[in-house]
């Protein structure tokens, strides 16, 4: 079924392990260990009525953001070919953000920033905690934000919720999109409260948007209370949904967790609805010169 407002699902995975590492799949699911492609969940997302498609890298690697790049052209040519199915599919990639000389050149590349809507870097998985506060890497975000393309944060452990803060506050002009809401610990009641301080003081800062996803697989799942209060503090017009897909809680299976979290969007004002659903969207992940659609 795909009621109401059309859908874009902001953060889906694909990955080809035949182009690049993924290093952090050997500790996931055996089903998650092998490519995963746009046909395994193409009709899942019909009929929860996605219409876009926001695919989100998986490694840092020029590899795997240029394979999401072949893809989402693929994407929309088959849409294209079918007159069916997801129009329009774009890719929140990853630049060598250590290296502003090698950003600079690449976002002037028009291969290199093909589809391309926003930039993101596995920072839990880097070696360095601080990653967000080098200066070196302060620069490349300010080329970011001189771009017009967004900063996608991955959630992974509380530091970063801080390390958000300071970005949006040292970068006004760029936009910082918080992925999962920061991966509440849903059903721990103190770790949640930590959370919701944290969530207060990200959501304090006008240049931050988040992201209504992945929230099946945190904690004990029970996501409503976080996802409310998420509404409560940023506003529709700061909020996006998305599938993380396959990572959905059951590897795979669209329906155990992006169908659970637009069922209770969707019980929200229509107005909010439209926003959350693919109103947010559309302004922040925008591809290079596109223009602002509000």
């Amino acid at each position: 079924m795909s009621p109401g407002e059309p859908v874009t699902d902001t953060h889906l995975h694909l990955w080809d392990i035949a182009e690049s590492p993924y290093a952090w799949l050997a500790g996931a699911a055996p089903e998650l260990r092998r490519t995963v492609e746009i046909d395994q969940v193409r009709p899942g997302l019909r009929d929860l009525g996605v219409t876009r498609v926001v695919l989100v890298q998986a490694d840092d690697t020029p590899e795997d953001t240029d394979q999401l790049q072949h893809t989402a052209r693929a994407i929309e040519a088959h849409a294209a070919q079918t007159r069916e199915g997801i129009a329009r599919a774009d890719v929140v990639g990853w630049l060598p953000l250590r290296d502003p000389a090698a950003v600079r050149e690449a976002l002037a590349d028009p291969q290199r920033t093909d589809h391309l809507v926003g930039v993101r870097h596995l920072v839990h998985d880097d070696p360095d905690p601080g990653f967000l506060d080098l200066p070196e890497v302060a620069q490349s975000l300010e080329l970011l934000a001189a771009a017009g393309l967004p900063l996608d944060v991955p959630d992974a452990f509380e530091r970063h919720m801080e390390q958000v803060v300071r970005v949006a506050q040292r970068h006004p002009g760029l936009t910082v999109v918080l992925d999962h809401l920061g991966k509440p610990p849903l059903g721990d009641a103190q770790a949640m409260e930590r959370w919701q301080t944290q969530l207060e003081a990200i959501a304090a800062c006008p240049n931050v948007v988040a992201k209504v996803s992945g929230l099946a697989t945190s904690g004990n799942g029970d996501f409503a209370a976080a996802a409310d209060l998420a509404l409560s503090l940023f506003g529709a017009e700061r909020l996006m949904v998305g599938s993380d897909w396959p990572i959905a809680p059951r590897p795979l299976d669209l329906g155990s967790g992006f169908a659970r979290v637009l069922e209770h969007v969707r019980s929200w004002s229509e107005a909010d609805v439209r926003a959350v659903t693919h109103g947010t969207a559309a302004r922040v992940y925008r591809r290079l010169g596109e223009a602002d659609p509000t």
